[in-house]
């Protein structure tokens, strides 16, 4: 299946929510710890033999963690960025009219964005300087903060089904439900004993969650009855980086972790590990699930590597 190689650590990859081939990963130098980012935007091939082709490329002074499709405008995309911005690239305009915006109000790196994927007029950004940020992109600065994390928020992910709600997933092991009409947030969920460095929603059920931790596992929620997991998925190596549900499936879902592995999961069965791909060399830190197109997958990681391939077939296979 297609690779693309990217020049510098691969740390995030979206499927574009219109176009069935586009994809976009943000990069970050030196493992995003000290330098240069840029922001691929790239096609698959008409040949799954075929490499990906790069459409453009986006340059940044300092590391993208992670980026965000608009679900208004098919050629937007929001990038978080190192220095604490948040930056809006069009992709129809050259790279020297880009980033048509950035937003400056975060005091650390800014780790996870997410796009309102039901109102489509608004995302939110997560930051290791504890807060979460609500932003349209017709304002100039951001709607509002919402601060009560005690430490780094690593992700925060809209409800797919109710407008104003999200999650955010923290350092300090817990997982906070917020609906941006109330005051605070509305359900404190102590998901794990270690930093929890992802979280996301069932498409098909708007009370789960899950969420991936330092601990190695993931874990699986109903935020009616939080007092123990549904599911604990057993299987990484080391710390899982990033969780995702699947569009197409209720019970399905990709992790990606720091063993450098790709896995999925059903977990509504009692061997819940369907899936493992190894294609990595290097920690596996962004996954994501193509909307548009069933089973279709991408990761990428500090290898440098972008793979899109078949759920149930060879990443690297020709």
């Amino acid at each position: 299946m297609p690779v693309f190689k990217t020049p510098f650590n691969g740390y995030s990859v979206k499927f574009s929510p219109f176009h069935e081939s586009r994809l976009a990963v943000a990069t970050a130098q030196n493992f995003g710890i000290l330098g240069n980012g840029r922001l691929h935007v790239l096609s698959l091939p008409p040949s799954p033999n075929l490499p990906l082709a790069e459409l453009v490329s986006f340059d940044t002074a300092d590391g993208i963690y992670d980026i965000a499709w608009s679900e208004s405008h098919d050629s937007l995309l929001v990038a978080a960025i190192a220095d604490g911005s948040v930056k809006l690239f069009d992709t129809a305009l050259p790279p020297n009219q880009n980033p048509l915006r950035s937003f400056q109000e975060h005091t650390r790196e800014v780790h996870s964005v997410d796009y309102n994927s039901t109102r489509r007029d608004s995302f939110i950004t997560s930051s290791w300087d504890d807060t979460i940020k609500l932003w349209t992109l017709d304002r100039p600065a951001s709607i509002r903060t919402f601060k009560e994390h005690a430490y780094c928020v690593y992700s925060a992910a809209w409800n797919p089904r109710h407008t104003d709600v999200f999650a955010s997933a923290s350092g300090d092991c817990t997982v906070r439900i917020w609906d941006v009409r109330e005051p605070g947030s509305t359900m404190i969920i102590p998901a794990h004993e270690f930093e929890i460095l992802s979280c996301d929603w069932n498409k098909y059920d708007d009370c789960c969650i899950a969420t991936a931790s330092v601990d190695k596992s993931v874990r699986v929620w109903d935020v009616r009855s939080y007092r123990a997991p549904i599911a604990v998925l057993n299987g990484h190596g080391y710390a899982v980086r990033k969780v995702k549900f699947s569009p197409h499936h209720r019970s399905l879902m990709v992790s990606c972790s720091y063993d450098m592995t790709v896995c999925t999961w059903d977990y509504m069965v009692e061997d819940a590990l369907v899936g493992r791909y190894d294609h990595h060399t290097e920690f596996a830190v962004g996954v994501d699930l193509s909307v548009l197109v069933e089973g279709l997958m991408a990761s990428t990681g500090w290898d440098e590597l972008v793979y899109v391939w078949q759920h149930g077939t060879d990443p690297r296979a020709p």
